[in-house]
Order: structure tokens, then C-alpha cells, then sequence
């Protein structure tokens, strides 16, 4: 997924921005969408990437399943695991998250259909502008107004005021609020809280008449990558029982349903000693107001006039170990593709975007369970941005 251009500081990895004009994750709602017959509500661009899918059969249903932390390259490592997903290989193909390679950014590109910087949900913890605040859009710990947040109509808004039933299944604590509610909102939400429960649920929708899109997420195997990695035993078990559950769902599916298994990102395992810690490292916090993004993939608000010297002491200091990037460059580059109005001052004055193996954290104002964490994500290697498409 990396580019080949000359690098932009020396001695640094060629990690390079998505490659957007392949086949991406906001593609998937778009060519599920064709498949129902409701293409019209998209221009013609947007048709025609969504048909470079090769989603040509025409469904009354459509369930569009995301797995957490789902990686390619890690599902390709452990594929002896995983029976059913190997029985698809005639279908599977492999698109590219965006970045940063992190779920808010990703569920965000799923459900809009847009790229990073055209939705603005650039990262982990980013930057409110009017409240000079760095915020967590995945727990949503800011008063902000989320429907002024991503203020375009999602696809699944966009669907629903076609005559398509569109129901979400996640946990009830999700349902219309933060990032559901910025990125995911329109039509229904139904709560369960066992992937077992949830695939009952989407069969139970497809049997149902009428013409329905059907969106499953389930966060486990992410979860247990983080805290475990995503090279133990326990990410394989949860793997397995993944497999397993989307197996029977897929068995019992009415003939005019479409299935539809993604994920928003893949893992890195990185180790403890491999991390730099920020509290050990006072110097990079000199001039800095706010950190947000995540440790593979962090901005860096400068104070006014603090740039230069920001810029110069974390490169010295990361050197060989990722990129330090000016926000001029990275949107330059296409990281995030085109960069809407408001959204450009929500991303930092810098990126940094963590080779293999690394990682930032800061031990001051991190949580123990956070700094425990072994499996992350949101750079631009291949075993993160890589996520598969399975089509059942």
C-alpha cells in the first residue's frame, strides 16, 4: 500500500499514504447498494468504483458485516483457523483502509462513503478547533455536537429516504450517540450484546420482507488483539469463534441475501521496550499545546511559532522509526485524500506515522490499561491498511 516517492526526511521508512484510488473501504455501502437497486442515489463516480467491487448480483437484502481489527495479511498468517473465510477465497479481494488506520476514521469512511478528509473524523483524539480541545471520538468525552461534527448526510440516512430499511446491530451503549450519531446515524438499532446474538439477529432480518441493508459490528477481536496481540493464542481462539458464528449465519441466509465481511483496520504488535515513552522524553512536549491521534499515529498541535522547533526535535529524536510529516505535506500526499474547508484544522501541525514495531505513548497521562496495550494500529504498513472483502 506504501508509496515509492523520495523520502521526506533522512533516514526515515517509505511509509506512504493510502492508495485511494484503488478499492477502498467506503466503497463497500455503495456497492451494496447497487446490488439492492438503489445505485441512483450516488453520482456516477461513485457508481463506478462501487462496480469495480464485481458486486453484480442483484439482492432484497444486503448485510454488510465489520470486524473489528480484522487485518488481511493477519487473516491470510492464521487462515488455517479459519474454515469458512477459507472457503470464499473465490470471492475475497483486498481493499485499503484510510488513514489513519483506526476504527472512528474507518467506520466513518464505511458509513458516509467518503475519505478521512472529506468526513473529518481524521484519528483517535483530534483537535476541536472552536474549544481548543483534543477529544476521543470513539468515546466521545467532549460536548460536541456530532451531527455538526460530520454534518453530511450518511449513506444510511441516504438509503433510508430511498425505501431502504437500514438497521444497525451493535451494543445498546453505542446506540445514537458519539460516533453512531455522527457517522453512523439513520435507520434502526437493535442491541445484543454476543456476536451469536447479533447473527440471529441479521438472519432474522433477512427473512424479513421488504428491501434491507443490514450493518454487524462486532469489536472483540480487536479488543483482544490490543490486550493479548494479534500473534496469540487468544486472537486466534476469538478468530475461530468469529469464523464459526458467520459460518451457521451464512448457512441459513435466504437465497436473496448478500453478505458483505470487512474489517476497518489490521495490527501491529509492538513491544514495551520498543515504545517511546513521552515522559521519558520531555524535550518533544516543548512547544507543543495538544497530542491527539494514537501511538502508531499521533498529531502534534503546535504552539504559534513553536513549529520549527517542533518539527526539528521529534524528527531527531524518532529518526529511522517513522515519519514526521507537516501538515501542508501529509494533505500534499494524500493521506487523508481531498481535505475539506473545515476540516483542515482539526489535523496537526504535524503527523508522525510510526514504522513497524513502534510506538509513542506517555506515561503521564495515559491510563495503566492503555499503556498495557501490546496491539495497535493507524500507521500506513501494509498489516494495517490491508482489510479484506469476503462475499457470501
Amino acid at each position: 500500500m506504501g508509496e515509492t516517492t523520495p523520502r521526506p526526511q533522512d533516514g526515515a521508512p517509505l511509509l506512504g499514504p493510502p492508495d485511494y484510488s484503488g478499492p477502498v473501504l467506503s466503497d463497500i455501502v455503495p456497492a451494496a447498494a447497487l446490488g439492492l437497486g438503489a445505485g441512483s442515489i450516488f453520482d456516477t463516480e461513485v457508481q463506478e468504483r462501487a462496480r469495480r467491487l464485481g458486486l453484480d448480483r442483484h439482492s432484497r437484502t444486503a448485510i454488510v458485516v465489520l470486524i473489528d481489527g480484522l487485518g488481511e495479511q493477519q487473516l491470510r498468517r492464521y487462515s488455517g483457523y479459519t474454515p469458512f473465510f477459507r472457503s470464499l477465497a473465490d470471492t475475497r479481494r483486498t481493499l485499503s483502509a484510510g488513514f489513519p488506520s483506526t476504527t472512528a476514521n474507518s467506520l466513518s469512511s464505511l458509513a458516509t462513503g467518503r475519505l478521512p478528509g472529506a468526513h473529518g473524523v481524521v484519528g483517535y483524539r483530534v483537535l476541536d478547533p472552536e474549544k481548543d480541545a483534543v477529544f476521543n471520538q470513539l468515546t466521545w468525552n467532549l460536548d460536541v455536537d456530532p451531527v455538526a461534527w460530520v454534518p453530511d448526510a450518511t449513506l444510511f440516512e441516504r438509503l433510508t429516504d430511498a425505501d431502504v430499511d437500514v438497521v444497525s446491530l451493535g451494543e445498546r451503549k453505542f446506540a445514537g450517540r458519539g460516533l453512531n450519531r455522527a457517522s453512523l446515524r439513520g435507520g434502526r438499532f437493535r442491541d445484543s450484546k454476543t456476536l451469536e446474538e447479533r447473527c440471529s439477529q441479521a438472519l432474522a432480518e433477512a427473512r424479513a420482507p421488504g428491501r434491507r441493508l443490514v450493518y454487524l459490528y462486532w469489536g472483540n477481536l480487536d479488543k483482544t488483539g490490543h490486550v493479548h496481540g494479534s500473534n496469540s493464542a487468544a486472537w486466534t481462539e476469538e478468530l475461530e469463534r468469529v469464523d464459526l458464528a458467520l459460518s451457521r449465519l451464512a448457512a441459513d441466509l435466504p437465497h436473496d441475501a448478500t453478505m458483505l465481511v470487512t474489517a476497518d483496520h489490521g495490527m501491529v504488535d509492538v513491544d514495551h521496550d520498543r515504545r517511546l515513552d513521552l515522559a521519558d522524553a520531555p524535550e518533544l512536549k516543548a512547544g507543543l499545546r495538544h497530542v491527539g491521534g494514537e501511538p502508531r499515529a499521533l498529531h502534534l498541535y503546535a504552539e504559534p511559532g513553536a513549529e520549527a522547533d517542533v518539527g526539528s526535535a521529534w524528527r531527531e529524536t524518532i529518526g529511522e522509526r517513522g515519519l514526521i510529516l507537516p501538515k501542508s505535506e501529509a494533505i500534499a500526499r494524500g493521506y487523508f485524500g481531498p481535505v475539506a474547508p473545515h476540516v483542515y484544522s482539526r489535523i496537526g501541525d504535524f503527523l508522525v506515522i510510526c514504522a513497524d514495531e513502534f510506538a509513542v505513548v506517555d506515561s503521564q497521562v495515559e491510563s495503566a490499561s492503555a499503556l498495557a496495550l501490546i496491539g495497535h494500529h493507524g500507521s500506513t504498513t501494509e498489516r494495517e491498511l490491508e482489510i479484506p472483502l469476503l462475499v457470501v
